[in-house]
């Protein structure tokens, strides 16, 4: 009876244990699906780059933070114990014996004392906005990074795509040529073709075979750097999900607009200015070095005993001071005159320098849009030579079995064939990764 009621509740809980696998087989396979936005968000958290540059923003930061700290007074604590050796007087020449001054054996003193700048030609105030620039400039280099990342991301990412979409086109041609072979030995038992035509049919499929497995290895590796770079093991499964519709052609706006664009949003030419500015402060103090500095002094002491004044007191005494320090650096007004010279050829410098990466990113610009309009073109022309190749071979194929062509004629219809359904794959993965490459110089990937 106990037997029967568990074997009752064994059939009742099956639907809901293969259920349960079945989920968890599906979540484990959905694990290693990912779309391309996909593979950006774990870029974005994982890769070691991003997070590297990511520190480097918040060090920047900080060091904002301490040069807005400088604004503060100094303030220092000092305290001194010494044992005082006696002191001797040589009244009558070094060389006879001298008299004893009475001193006492112990000396101490506790100080305390502060600064606080009132002006120093506007060094501090440069130096904020110097770090204050560095944070942007820190800021900008982080979406220059993230955004290589995004472009190497999705290079890995549909090679290995590619790389899989040869792997079914080869599948299935080794499995056609397979059935072809049998065919070949066919015609060979019935004496209407040579042993050749069999040879060289085997060793044909042999070098499909062959290219399968170096196919499948460049899968391998292609999947381990973009696994690496998002942050993944290195044999973590993975297979990308593209739909047909990513890889139709984009409709293109202007060139000219790309170039506004690209004046508004490349990194490149942000980091450029940034860097432009920094040279113009850099410049700002380096001709500060000229000026006088003024600012608030105080300071107090305890010691033991009173040494500094005469007469002197065995005695513990007190003193202090307030005022004003002025400090003119009179040397820097002829050791100045270089470094400020130095500086604005940096500036110019950095001015035919922001001149020149803007010509380059309008070249960039043009480049790859010329080149995915050419790549759209690739794949027209692909997809035609598909049509061409497959009625070639139809046509090659039938005469080659009626004796009316030669199995050369066959094998290189056969390769035509093959060769244009790789090259219809590479166009289409080539205009993507050429989109992407327009992006990358407009500074919207």
């Amino acid at each position: 009876m106990i037997f029967l009621k568990r074997k009752r509740m064994f059939w009742v809980c099956m639907p809901f244990l293969l259920l349960s696998i079945f989920v968890h087989a599906q979540t484990v396979s959905d694990q290693s699906n990912f779309t391309i936005n996909q593979v950006w968000a774990m870029a974005d958290s994982n890769n070691k780059r991003i997070q590297l540059q990511g520190l480097s923003v918040l060090a920047a930061d900080a060091h904002v933070k301490v040069s807005k700290a400088e604004r503060l007074p100094e303030v220092a604590a000092e305290g001194v114990y010494a044992h005082v050796l006696p002191l001797p007087i040589y009244e009558n020449g070094l060389f006879h014996t001298p008299g004893q001054f009475p001193v006492a054996p112990t000396y101490y003193k506790a100080s305390a004392d502060a600064y606080f700048n009132i002006y120093n030609g506007g060094k501090i105030t440069t130096e904020i906005n110097a770090s204050k620039v560095e944070s942007e400039l820190s800021r900008i280099q982080k979406g220059q990074n993230k955004q290589e990342i995004h472009y190497m991301a999705a290079v890995y990412f549909y090679d290995v795509f590619r790389n899989i979409s040869y792997c079914g086109l080869l599948e299935q041609d080794i499995r056609d040529r397979e059935k072809q072979l049998a065919e070949i030995n066919q015609l060979y038992k019935n004496g209407t073709i040579l042993k050749s035509d069999v040879l060289r049919a085997e060793l044909r499929l042999s070098k499909q075979k062959m290219l399968l497995t170096e196919i499948e290895n460049s899968i391998r590796i292609a999947k381990q750097k973009l696994n690496i770079l998002i942050g993944r093991a290195d044999d973590a499964p993975l297979n990308p999900q593209i739909s047909d519709q990513e890889t139709d052609a984009i409709a293109l706006k202007q060139v000219d607009e790309y170039f506004n664009d690209a004046k508004a949003s490349s990194y490149k030419i942000q980091i450029s200015e940034k860097e432009q500015v920094l040279a113009k402060l850099k410049l700002k103090n380096v001709k500060s070095n000229v000026m006088p500095s003024l600012g608030f002094f105080g300071e107090y002491a305890f010691a033991y005993p009173q040494i500094q004044f005469y007469p002197y007191a065995l005695s513990l005494y007190s003193t202090g001071m307030v005022g004003l320090k002025l400090k003119i650096p009179i040397s820097s007004w002829y050791t100045n005159q270089h470094k400020v010279k130095e500086a604005e050829l940096k500036v110019h410098q950095q001015e035919v320098e922001d001149e020149d990466v803007k010509d380059h990113i309008r070249q960039e610009v043009q480049e790859n849009y010329i080149r995915y309009k050419e790549s759209v073109q690739r794949i027209t022309l692909a997809e035609e030579n598909i049509k061409q190749a497959t009625e070639s071979y139809r046509i090659v194929q039938n005469t080659y079995f009626n004796q009316l062509s030669l199995l050369t004629d066959l094998l290189d219809a056969e390769t035509q064939l093959l060769q244009s359904k790789f090259e219809l794959t590479t166009a289409r993965v080539n205009a993507k990764i050429q989109y992407y490459q327009l992006q990358k110089a407009v500074g919207n990937l």
